[in-house]
């Protein structure tokens, strides 16, 4: 996958003779996702995580940009012609308890999938949905197949989410916070498996999360967003060792500190809030924010290289 300068903006109506305003959600996003890999994209809730990840998938029609799947431009893509990449995508949703249709089993919600994309044999649809249980361990797949969804437990119920993804076996997955809603217990067992089916079947993935402390179980790499921006890009266990950005170093300090000792576990947090994505900040977003924020800082920041495979969009490194 490649993003080119990605943007959707959402307009906002007021009245018949009021200026048009835009939300903009995603505002010049780029990167390459190769085949294989998992990037975690993190960032506060507002930042446009999940509107990215909804324009890759093509459930939002992108305002400007490019977009580029094993070499196709597939930036507008009609109906008639968006059908194979709906077979080489998929979404796992934040919320189990409202991604499966309560009044289908759990057999049909996986049939689902293969009936519209043109599988006609009967057997062969019952072959891939029992497949499908036994990768994400709902066995014995005769007891899960023929129970619907409020049967089941919500680690469960996200485990079929996982399973009606994979059923085609696409080549890209965009997982939105799919362990948000879990238990803690459960969501290491969910981020495991999801990391064992990609490594199997050679999928790659974005995992979309406000939350670093789980990227080091999935992802090669970490993009950190903020209000429509990708500030920070690095190989995980760099960015985790060695965050630059001050944005990022901020996330960082937020993870809860399990001693109970560690009264200053928060000191590094800055004030405030994400600015409006309707009437952002000139130059860097996170200036208003920012303890090291300069006049420098109103004009657009540079994305720079600072060390190999670490790019930082930020003017403290402009010197570096």
């Amino acid at each position: 996958m490649k993003v080119e300068n990605l943007k959707k903006w959402f307009e906002i109506k007021k009245g018949l003779f009021s200026p048009t305003l835009y939300v903009r959600a995603v505002d010049g996003v780029s990167f390459q996702l190769l085949s294989g890999e998992a990037i975690s994209l993190v960032g506060e809730s507002g930042s446009g995580k999940t509107t990215l990840g909804k324009t890759i998938l093509r459930l939002y029609e992108p305002t400007s940009g490019k977009l580029y799947f094993e070499g196709k431009d597939i930036t507008h893509l009609d109906d008639k012609n968006s059908l194979w990449y709906r077979r080489e995508t998929a979404l796992i949703q934040q919320d189990p308890f409202g991604a499966l249709a309560p009044h289908f089993t759990i057999y049909r919600i996986l049939e689902e999938p293969l009936i519209i994309h043109g599988f006609k044999d009967k057997r062969e649809r019952r072959e891939l949905v029992y497949r499908a249980l036994r990768e994400v361990r709902l066995v014995p797949e005769e007891d899960f197949a023929h129970k619907y969804p409020h049967m089941l437990s919500g680690g469960q119920m996200q485990r079929v989410a996982v399973a009606r993804a994979i059923i085609l076996r696409p080549k890209l997955i965009i997982a939105d916070e799919p362990v948000s809603m879990l238990d803690a217990s459960v969501r290491v067992e969910i981020l495991n498996l999801l990391h064992e089916l990609q490594n199997r079947n050679k999928i790659s993935f974005i995992y979309i999360t406000h939350d670093l402390a789980t990227t080091r179980y999935f992802s090669e790499w970490i993009f950190i967003m903020y209000a429509g921006h990708i500030v920070e890009k690095a190989r995980t266990k760099e960015l985790l060792k060695k965050p630059l950005h001050p944005y990022t170093k901020a996330l960082l300090a937020a993870i809860p500190d399990p001693d109970p000792e560690n009264r200053k576990q928060f000191r590094d947090v800055p004030p405030g809030e994400p600015p409006s994505l309707v009437n952002p900040p000139p130059g860097c977003r996170f200036a208003p924010r920012c303890p090291y924020a300069t006049d420098v800082c109103r004009k657009e920041p540079p994305e720079i290289e600072v060390e190999k495979e670490h790019w930082v969009k930020c003017w403290l490194y402009k010197e570096s």
